[in-house]
């Protein structure tokens, strides 16, 4: 019997975990791991916002790799944020397989030659639906055999991408943002909201930033209002992303 090599993967993390994360789930690493990870995987994670990064020598062993969110600006010129850029270039390079999710996402728009800033029509923090372009899934379709002409996701920006690169393919937008989601060639797919989060996560999040003063009651009350009568497409969305990051065998998990 051959025995199958250990796939390996890396999470390059943007953001500390909150109390709730850490107490509910034991930190972001295990919600992404959840959501994205299978049996007999090694899923390796460096918080990149507190300058801990693997040696680029590592680089090659990894079969795929997850740049989170972050509370950072993906135009800022912070070390960290410039030294995540040099990875995101030496990974296109090597043609790896890149996830970007939300500061990620925008990134690696950064990176590739687009452009990055404030959200024109403000922050999200709620359950937001954004529409698929269907004509433009294929020929990689990470959606499997049908595919929605919208997906429901949590939300939780106040940047996005205001013109993509050059090369990228648009592959959903939505009333509130051109750029919802997009792919570069076959290495690189990026989605402005967040497939990891749920619920639970989005209402601390929201009872957070009240408490911190950035947001109104209101504002507040409208976004746990989207979550009333509607769930994210969780499943989904793991679905897309396993699909994208290890291959077309995944659709037929």
């Amino acid at each position: 019997m051959v025995e199958l090599e250990q796939k390996k993967y890396l999470l390059f993390l943007g953001v500390p975990d909150s109390e709730f994360v850490k107490k509910t789930y034991g930190g972001y690493h295990n919600v992404f791991v959840s959501l994205l990870g299978d049996e007999g995987e090694q899923w390796d994670s460096y918080r990149v916002v507190d300058g801990e990064f693997p040696d680029e020598n590592d680089l090659e062993k990894y079969d795929g790799f997850v740049i989170s969110g972050s509370s950072h600006d993906a135009f800022q010129d912070t070390d960290w944020i410039l030294k995540l850029c040099d990875i995101i270039k030496k990974l296109d390079v090597m043609k790896k397989k890149v996830l970007g999710v939300c500061f990620g996402h925008q990134l690696i728009a950064r990176v590739k030659g687009g452009k990055v800033g404030r959200a024109r029509k403000g922050p999200e923090l709620c359950l937001g639906n954004i529409t698929i372009l269907k004509d433009a899934v294929a020929p990689e379709n990470y959606f499997g055999e049908e595919v929605p002409t919208s997906l429901r996701i949590i939300k939780s920006h106040q940047d996005e991408v205001l013109e993509l690169p050059e090369n990228a393919k648009l592959l959903a937008y939505s009333s509130m943002y051109e750029v919802e989601m997009y792919s570069i060639e076959d290495n690189f797919l990026c989605i402005q909201g967040h497939p990891e989060y749920n619920r639970d996560i989005l209402i601390d999040i929201l009872d957070r930033v009240l408490a911190g003063g950035h947001i109104t009651e209101d504002f507040v009350a409208t976004s746990k209002a989207t979550l009333e009568k509607n769930e994210a497409d969780r499943k989904f969305w793991q679905k897309i992303c396993k699909n994208f990051l290890k291959g077309q065998a995944s659709f037929l998990v």
